[in-house]
């Protein structure tokens, strides 16, 4: 194998712990593991939180998640994968923005970060230490990365906005029952 590249095995670190953070946090959306919801309870909160209808977007915030970090810890296609996952922590980021930054007053410190690393993991490739590199892909290239990112970001601000526009109508309809 040669020598070891420094950079590379770092970059392998990182997918691997972000990218399992995240497949992790997206199964227990989609399957109920790791003490989650599974698609049901997690659609209830998803309404909870405004996002409506809540099923769709349990399954879209748990693929992203889910698919996301999988496809970023193995190293494939990461350009998209580290797109959506970061959309879905953006998603997350408009939940808890209210609460401030830090998670301990349960702000967005968390997601955010989770978005930011997966966010950096697709600008800067997987590295060599990848699938994508085992089979030679091409997935990696610069203009999937702003295809992937420019996409993410129209759908998640589109959903975001929705999301606002419901609690808003919630909001308005709680004042008119008063």
């Amino acid at each position: 194998m040669g020598r070891l590249h420094r950079k590379d095995l770092g970059l392998l670190a990182v997918r691997l712990g972000t990218g399992g953070v995240l497949c992790a946090h997206g199964t227990q959306k989609l399957l109920g593991w790791f003490g989650g919801g599974g698609v049901d309870g997690t659609a209830k909160a998803m309404e909870a939180m405004g996002f409506r209808p809540g099923r769709p977007a349990a399954i879209a915030a748990g693929l992203s998640e889910a698919g996301g970090g999988l496809l970023l810890a193995v190293g494939f296609a990461t350009p998209a994968a580290a797109a959506a996952a970061a959309g879905a922590m953006a998603g997350a980021v408009a939940v808890h923005w209210k609460a401030g930054f830090f998670s301990t007053a349960g702000g967005y410190e968390y997601p955010a970060y989770l978005g930011f690393i997966a966010a950096t993991l697709g600008i800067s490739g997987p590295g060599r230490y990848s699938l994508a590199r085992v089979l030679g892909c091409r997935l990696d290239r610069p203009g999937m990365v702003l295809l992937s990112f420019a996409a993410a970001t129209v759908g998640t601000a589109a959903v975001v906005a929705r999301r606002e526009q419901a609690l808003a109508a919630a909001k308005s309809e709680e004042g008119a029952h008063r």
